[in-house]
Formats: structure tokens, sequence, C-alpha cells
């Protein structure tokens, strides 16, 4: 075909260039694009096991429509499911997320489209796009449910004995759609047989089931916001039941386009194939020369510590605690040992948790109960567990620790942080706190410890603000990861052995030489991160090239925006002081909780935010539009992650994350990192 039958006109003066390929790998089928000499050539075939094989094969299916050699292509780029796996030593090549390929490939056949529906084999997305650029305005994907995708119409259509085809083709005949309640694959089989035993026909089955679908999608786009233009991509794109059902939901008609819109991913990642090869980007990077932060040190000794508490080395009481609202400085002043009990479980230990609590409890406060659970033997080893409660979730867990494993206490702080009674009952709380652990531990809290530890504290968490600070350098001398190993330590080492072990790394870190050299900059906000749940900063710092320089979740920079007055009566001051950090999002006024938010990510220079939360949280699940709204008013991108502890979502939060990135680097005028 000729490119002019296939791109929009008003485009074709910027296709030009040598020979370049687009392959775009899905769940289902490979599909390849090559640009040469003003010809376009497409092959697709079946997704193998072996990803690179059905790349190949794409490849040398269209060397031979072409007659070109693999010596006379200039670049390829690779997206899609299975982009990860392509590797070519002798093309020069890159990955780029299918969400910016199906954008730029929708442009290119058609400069009017604002807005893409992509419906794949395992998920389905919306996406804005730019229409004098092609470039992804905004993005939303399915969270890893089936719901709205072709492995959920295939699961259907084999239910009723028809192929994919044949199950839109029964759709379109309905003239009574059948009301489908469910959208779990797992439910689906149970809902079309028991509608079938009611006598309905296949053709409203299937139509009900395409609604069904459609209608999970059409959420999808109004939180991009449907604009006319709208066209409909992916491997589903050729199913007539989804176009119908989609063109009646949304109602807007879909853009007809010269070819099969399953190759409009290919397209784009050819298109992006040729503007790399014209800016001559190679494949091959240039080691980089940067400091990296040795904290295997930190990590033994942590290790360590923990060791001596199982076995109890220093013949102390040993506590264990739940929130950042409870006061370190009067546990230690009572001579008691104390640990934050904030280790993220794998799937079995939450698994083994949810037994005692609701599947609807988040996965961090499972994997507390779990570790209990399976007699995990720091955990086992505590003498009592306290909490100054926050969320209602935590609260049950303090509840179901005191039933069935250890002696707990549950504390009360006040939702509403600046009226002077809630001061006042959290001062009772903490003197009562006081009463608890001198029966603990047999000692005397006396005046002179207390301000000992509160100075200790104090130095402390001013040592933690300043290696943050560092991070505002362009290029930070510290990952987001290597702050957060640092916070973690502050949960299990004594004060008066974080001072020097801080003071040392901050001294190594300032002397690093500043770099001006700078890459994209995340702000990460929302729920908790717990002690061991490192996979999306490994993902955006070790894979993405990207950097979280701030964050003000329940276990980083927030721990260090408490401080304890070191005048008057101490344990008033304590009340004040904790009282006053930055609060949780359970706390009142939210407002001042989120207008501190975007105060960090603007003063850390942030140009995006992750906002990540567990699934299930209560805190910070059902008020992050508040959060959302105000990042937009400054101006500054988010992207949503809804997260667990299981592994099965990590493709998909990886294509998430990366193509957030490149919306940000395309808007700083950055280069791409990624190769193939």
């Amino acid at each position: 075909m000729l490119i002019q039958e296939v791109v929009d006109v008003r485009l074709l003066d910027k296709i030009t260039g040598g020979s370049v390929i687009g392959i775009d790998i899905g769940s289902r089928t490979g599909k390849a694009v090559l640009l040469s000499r003003g010809q376009v050539y497409t092959s697709s075939v079946y997704t193998g096991i072996n990803m690179q094989e059905t790349a190949d094969e794409l490849l040398e299916d269209l060397l031979d429509q072409s007659a070109l050699k693999r010596s006379d292509i200039d670049y390829i780029v690779g997206t899609g499911y299975g982009r990860i796996a392509l590797q070519y030593s002798d093309i020069s090549s890159q990955i780029v997320t299918e969400i910016s390929c199906h954008a730029m490939g929708a442009h290119y056949l058609n400069a009017d489209v604002r807005t893409i529906v992509d419906i794949g084999g395992q998920d389905s997305k919306a996406i804005r796009v730019d229409p004098l650029t092609g470039g992804v305005v905004e993005f939303v994907m399915n969270d890893k449910c089936a719901a709205g995708t072709g492995r959920f119409l295939e699961k259907v259509a084999e239910i009723l004995e028809l192929t994919i085809d044949e199950l839109g083709q029964e759709a379109v005949k309905s003239g009574s759609p059948s009301e489908i309640s469910s959208q779990c694959v797992v439910f689906a089989e149970s809902e079309v047989i028991s509608l079938r035993a009611k006598g309905e026909t296949r053709q409203d089955i299937a139509a009900g089931i395409h609604f069904a679908s459609a209608k999970r999608v059409r959420n999808l786009l109004k939180r991009v916001g449907i604009e006319p233009g709208l066209i409909f991509s992916g491997g589903v794109s050729n199913n007539i039941g989804m176009r119908k059902a989609l063109e009646d939901l949304s109602g807007h008609p879909l853009i007809e386009a010269k070819i099969d819109t399953i190759f409009a991913g290919a397209l784009g990642a050819a298109i992006h194939a040729l503007n790399y090869s014209k800016a001559a980007i190679t494949s091959t990077q240039e080691a980089e020369d940067v400091f990296r932060l040795d904290l295997t040190g930190l990590e033994n000794r942590i290790a360590e510590r923990q060791d001596q508490l199982i076995v109890n080395a220093e013949d102390r009481k040993k506590v264990g605690y739940l929130c950042s609202y409870t006061p370190l400085e009067m546990i230690s002043a009572a001579g008691v040992s104390h640990i934050r009990l904030f280790k993220a479980g794998d799937t079995h230990t939450v698994a083994s948790g949810e037994q005692i609590t609701q599947s609807v409890f988040c996965d961090f406060t499972k994997s507390i109960l779990g570790a209990f659970k399976e007699k995990d033997p720091l955990y086992t080893s505590l003498d009592k567990i306290y909490t100054f409660y926050t969320c209602d979730c935590i609260k049950t867990v303090g509840e179901a620790i005191g039933e069935f494993f250890t002696p707990a206490d549950i504390y009360t702080l006040p939702r509403i942080k600046d009226k002077p009674s809630s001061r006042d009952f959290y001062s009772s709380q903490i003197l009562s706190f006081k009463a608890d652990l001198e029966q603990l531990s047999g000692n005397i809290i006396t005046d002179g410890e207390l301000r000992l530890q509160i100075r200790q504290y104090n130095e402390v968490r001013k040592l933690l603000t300043q290696i943050s600070e560092l991070r505002k350098r362009p290029n930070p001398p510290l990952s987001g990861k290597d702050y957060l190993d640092l916070v973690k330590a502050f949960y299990y080492l004594p004060a008066e052995e974080l001072l020097p072990l801080y003071q040392g790394i901050y001294d190594k870190l300032a002397a690093v030489p500043v770099r001006e050299d700078r890459t994209i900059r995340l702000f990460m906000a929302g729920g908790i991160i717990a002690d061991g749940d490192r996979k999306l900063l490994e993902l955006i710092e070790d894979e993405l090239g990207a950097r979280i320089v701030a964050e003000d979740h329940c276990t980083g920079l927030k721990i260090a925006s408490g401080y304890i007055d070191e005048e008057g009566d101490p344990y008033r001051a304590l009340a004040e002081g904790y009282i006053d950090q930055t609060p949780c999002a359970r706390m009142k006024p939210l407002q001042e909780r989120v207008e501190i938010s975007g105060g960090l990510a603007t003063e850390y220079q942030a140009d995006g935010v992750l906002y990540a939360y567990l699934k299930f949280c209560p805190c910070y699940g059902q008020i992050k539009n508040e959060f959302f709204r105000h990042y937009q008013q400054l101006g500054i991108p988010v992207l949503e992650l809804p997260i667990d502890y299981s592994k099965s979502d990590q493709g998909q939060l990886k294509t998430r994350l990366e193509a957030f990135i490149e919306v940000l680097r395309e808007r700083k005028g950055l280069t791409a990192v990624g190769t193939a």
C-alpha cells in the first residue's frame, strides 16, 4: 500500500526518511508495520510462547514483502505486551509503551482523533491525544481484573459455544440485550448459564455481555474526558458487537480508519522508530558515571538488631507499635526496646492474615496479622503491642493481636487536630501511656530521661530532613529507595545509634559533586509503603530511569516533619508535637493535609505525582480525589496507583508507569532512556 492510502494526508510531509519498523506484540496477536520508500507493509501472526520468535517471524515476513534485507532497516521500535522481550543486536531499537504507540498511530491514521479506546486481550485503556503532536495528554487503564478486556469476551464466547467473531455478530442481531450484572470472568459462567436456563437467546446474552463490558470502558473514558473524534484500536476493535455498544453508550460515532485499527499500535511504533532514526538516537546507552549510596552496612545492622531483639540480648522489655502517632521518646525513656510493625507480607502471609480479618481489609493489615499467625520470630518475641489508632483497620488489627497473640493496648487519637479539647484529650492519653509503660517495664519515666530522648529524636528528625533536602539537587545523590531504607532504620534502631549513623551518611552525600543533568522527578503520595514493599520504587528508579525525589506517605519524609518542644511540660510537648506533625489523611481538616502534600511536591520540583495506596485503604483510597484536584490546580500531573502485595500486577504497573514517564519526558523535552 502507498502511505497516502493509509495515513492522514495532512501528515504525509512528516513521514520522510529511511526504512523503519514498528512491532506490537500483543497477548494474542503480534502485529508489525514497515514504512519504506513511500510504502506501508503490514503483517500479523498469533503470539507464540517465545515473544522474540514471534517478532522475528513478523520481521521476516515484512522483509519478504518488501524485498529488503535486515541491513536496510534503520530502526525498530517494539511495543505491546511482549515488548520487553525484544532484542536486536544488528538494528538500532527502542521500546515504547503501547499507550504512546496507539496514540501516535491513531493520530497518523486520522489527525482529528482526540480520544482512543484500546481494548486488547489483557487490558483496556482510554487515551486522550494531543491533536497537534499525537502525544498522550492523559490515560487510564483498567485494574488487573479481566472485565472489559478481550479475555472476558473470549470466556463468554466459549460458554455460548461461539467464536469471538461470532459473539459480536450475534450481539448486533439482538433486539433486547440481557441485563448482565456480573463483570467478573470467574462468575460470568454461572450468570450466562443462568440466563440460558431462563430461556434468553444467545443474541440477547451476547449483546448484554458487550454492553456490560462497554460500560466498564465508558467509565475509563469519562475519567479522561470523552471528546468527538473517538477511535477504537486494539485486538478487540474488529468486534462489531463491541463497536456498536461503545457508540451507543458514548454517544459518539467511531472514526473509521483506512486500515484495520489492530495495526494502530504497530503504526505508532513505526512513527516513533522514524523519529528516533532522524534524531540518531542509538540503542547503545553510555555507561552512567553516577554516585550510588551503599546501604549494605545499614541493612546488616537492622538485621542484627532484629536478631538481638528476638533473643532479648539486652534483657529489656520489647514492644511493637502500629502507627506513627506513637511517641517513641516515651518508650525509650522507659528503657523499653521498640519496633514499628510495618513489614509487607508475601501472598501466603496475607492470606493467613485474612483468616482473622476480612477480605476487604488492606494487605498491610493482613500482613501484620499473618505475621503473628505464622509465628514471625520478631513479632512473636514482643511483650506488648501499642497503637494510637488512626484508621479503623489498624484499630481492628490491634484488637485482634490482643485477642489472639500478644497483650495489646489501643489509645485514641482525636481526629480534629486544632481543637483545644482534642489536644487535652491526646495529652491525657499520653499520660495513660506513660503509666502503662512504667508498669510493663518496672521503670519510672523521669522528666530528665524523657527530655533527653526528645532532644535526641529532634536531632534524628533534623538529620533526616537535611538528607532529604539533598534530593532537591537536579540529580540527587540518593534515590527514593535509599531514603525509604534510611527511614526504615528509624523504626528499628534506637535514637542514640541513629544519630552518628545518619550524620555519617549526610556527610558522605553532601560531599558528592552537584550534577546539573536532570532526570524525571516524581513525588510519591498516598498511604503506607511498608518494609519490603519496594516494587514500585525498583520499577521507577532501576528500570525506567526516573527518580523519586520526595514523598509524604506514612513511612517517608513525613516522620521528619515533627518537632517536639524541648522546654516546658514534656508530656504536653509530646502531645502538641505529634498532633502537629504532617497529619494522617484521617485527620481534620483534610485540606491542610492536601496542601502540605502539594507544597512538598512543588518544593521538590516534582514533574509528576504518583498517588499510590493499598486497595481497600479507608484513609487514602476514599479521599483521593481531594488530592488529585489540588495537584491539578498546581499544574502537576498525577497517576493513580492502587496496589497490593501480589506480583501479578507487575506488568500492568510497569506499563502505566512507563507511559506516565514518557508523557512527562515529552513535556520536558527529555530523551527516552529505555532500550530493547
